[in-house]
């Protein structure tokens, strides 16, 4: 009975990265009048003690290289009676290569697919240990590469090239997997080669949709023709945590990835810096430094019980703070539910410290502090649930009694597999019934926005400090009203964007009307099939949304940018 394959090993150039360099040179050699070939037969003199052989080893780093190899390559013309341009040059050739040619987000995708269904999956790659003055491409594709990939085997660090059997044997013993439990995707025949008559299964990648439609049948998952990928989320072990101290007693933790212009994340409720798992790999990815904070009363932030400490007021002090100690003068702020409402606020009273702003779900609209906001409230009836949060101790005891219970239900999609049989969610009249959750089943069905992996760690979040700073937020609506009204005739100047999400009941596009008379720089995304919770639920849709606008808001700044997934 045949072994079931349960790895991938990708090449790197030709398959995961444009073309490799041998493609690049043969590519080249038509228009340099250059026989088929010349660049391949000069990298191959010398054999294992050849320049481009030492590199790949390790032995020698890629400036040398470069160099010897364009004395290998103007030897090579005169011993042929061929001709090479005056202005010839090896590294121009490469550093051309690394600028010009991205990774193919087919099988970047595929990879992380095959990941998230149990396959491991590593990069197989000859390459040199590249200290040329672009080599800062290489560190950023080797950053997103080490993410996204169980491992990274490159020859020049462990001192065996392809097709070197040796190679392959390194590689099958630190999967821990067996030849005929191997898939290997490669651009070049002679490297496939060794590895077919070891056991593994071969794929020559010259046709990127024939190689996706190879793989797939071999692994049996889909890889093509999919509506939606979901991008690559991020884990709380595979992040930075941090704290920042805001005054005695109180601080707010924080996750952070990337590098380049800050993006801040603030997240509503009631979630974690964890349902910002699909934007925080992503908005890395794309060129920025990315900062997801914890916002107070949730998880490892401190949770005051003081009900004024939640107020808006208060919280973006302690975002004026966390700026400070952290040393960041502008941020770019996305917040979402009650996040949305503090990114508002951040950019209308402190502008100063904000580079744009972006609002998902959440509208903006100023106060009027002579209508009653309770009243205002009390005449919506989706707002019932905020009332029935009013009083302290109330809400906590229900949603408190069985997290999971909690959590499932009020955290879900519009999608069919998120409906529920029998009795949902109500928002409305819940006083009148006596609680959000009154009247639903006591075992609640699974959310797919909440994997067990996801909800676990939502629990024990929630199991730290319980509902009552989250709660606390819906407790401070008057005194945000008079905090908000002594700037309720200013605008928001600086660049924004809201997104808005067809299918949020509570938070419907509608209310987001005449949003561009108070803020003169608004843009606008819109996702149609989309519920509440829509950095979750609809991640890839929502990336592109604010990748696009982030590079627009930053097109006067270089972004260190490898891939868009």
């Amino acid at each position: 009975m045949a072994a079931k394959r349960r790895a991938v090993l990708f090449d790197l150039g030709g398959v995961l990265f444009g073309s490799g360099l041998p493609g690049v040179f043969r590519q080249l050699e038509p228009s340099l009048g250059l026989p088929g070939d010349f660049f391949q037969n000069a990298a191959l003199q010398g054999g294992i003690d050849g320049h481009f052989s030492k590199a790949m080893t390790g032995q020698m780093a890629l400036t040398q290289m470069m160099a010897d190899f364009e004395e290998d390559c103007k030897k090579a013309a005169g011993a042929s009676g061929a001709s090479l341009p005056k202005q010839f040059s090896v590294a121009q050739i490469v550093e051309k290569l690394m600028e010009e040619h991205s990774f193919n987000t087919a099988f970047l995708r595929a990879a992380v697919v095959l990941r998230e269904n149990g396959f491991k999956t590593a990069v197989l790659t000859n390459n040199w240990v590249d200290d040329s003055h672009f080599r800062h491409r290489t560190g950023l594709a080797l950053c997103l590469l080490n993410r996204y990939f169980d491992r990274v085997i490159e020859s020049c660090r462990v001192g065996l090239q392809k097709p070197d059997p040796k190679i392959y044997e390194y590689a099958l013993d630190v999967l821990k997997v067996k030849p005929e439990e191997v898939i290997f995707l490669d651009d070049t025949g002679a490297n496939l080669k060794p590895a077919r008559e070891m056991g593994m299964a071969t794929i020559l990648v010259k046709d990127f949709d024939s190689a996706l439609k190879e793989l797939q049948d071999l692994t049996g998952v889909q890889l093509l023709e999919q509506e939606e990928c979901l991008p690559p989320a991020c884990e709380p072990e595979s992040v930075v945590h941090g704290y920042v101290a805001i005054k005695p007693g109180t601080r707010l933790h924080f996750v952070e990835l990337g590098s380049g212009p800050v993006v801040l994340l603030c997240h509503g409720f009631p979630e974690s810096w964890l349902s910002w798992r699909y934007q925080i790999p992503a908005l890395a990815d794309a060129g920025f430094r990315v900062i997801a904070v914890e916002m107070k009363g949730y998880g490892d932030s401190t949770a005051p019980p003081e009900i004024e400490e939640y107020s808006q007021e208060e919280i973006c002090k302690d975002l004026l703070v966390f700026l400070d100690k952290m040393g960041i003068a502008q941020a770019t702020f996305i917040g979402h539910d009650w996040g949305g409402v503090t990114v508002w606020h951040m950019a209308l009273l402190y502008p100063e410290r904000v580079r744009a702003v972006a609002g998902l779900n959440t509208p903006y609209k100023p106060p009027d502090p002579a209508v009653d906001v309770m009243k205002r409230i009390e005449s919506i009836p989706v707002f019932d649930y905020q009332l029935y949060f009013q009083e302290p101790g109330v809400a906590e005891t229900e949603l408190e009694k069985d997290i999971s219970r909690t959590l499932k239900f009020m955290i879900r999609s519009i999608r069919k597999e998120d409906k529920i049989n029998g009795p949902s969610l109500d928002v409305r009249k819940c006083r009148e019934r006596g609680g959000l959750l009154k009247g639903l089943s006591e075992d609640a069905p699974p959310s797919s926005l909440l994997p067990e992996p996801v909800l676990q760690y939502y629990l024990q979040q929630f199991q730290k400090s319980g509902f009552r700073g989250p709660l606390n937020w819906y407790r401070n609506m008057q005194a945000n009203v008079r905090w908000g009204s002594r700037a309720r005739s200013w605008k928001i100047r600086v660049p924004a964007l809201m997104v808005t999400a067809g299918g949020d009941t509570v938070l419907s596009p509608k209310l987001s009307k005449g949003m561009e008379e108070w803020i003169p720089h608004l843009s606008r995304g819109h996702i149609e099939e989309c519920g509440h919770f829509t950095q979750m639920e609809r991640p890839a849709a929502l990336n592109k949304i604010l990748i696009e606008w982030l590079q627009g808001v930053h097109k006067d700044v270089p972004l260190q940018s490898m891939a868009k997934l």
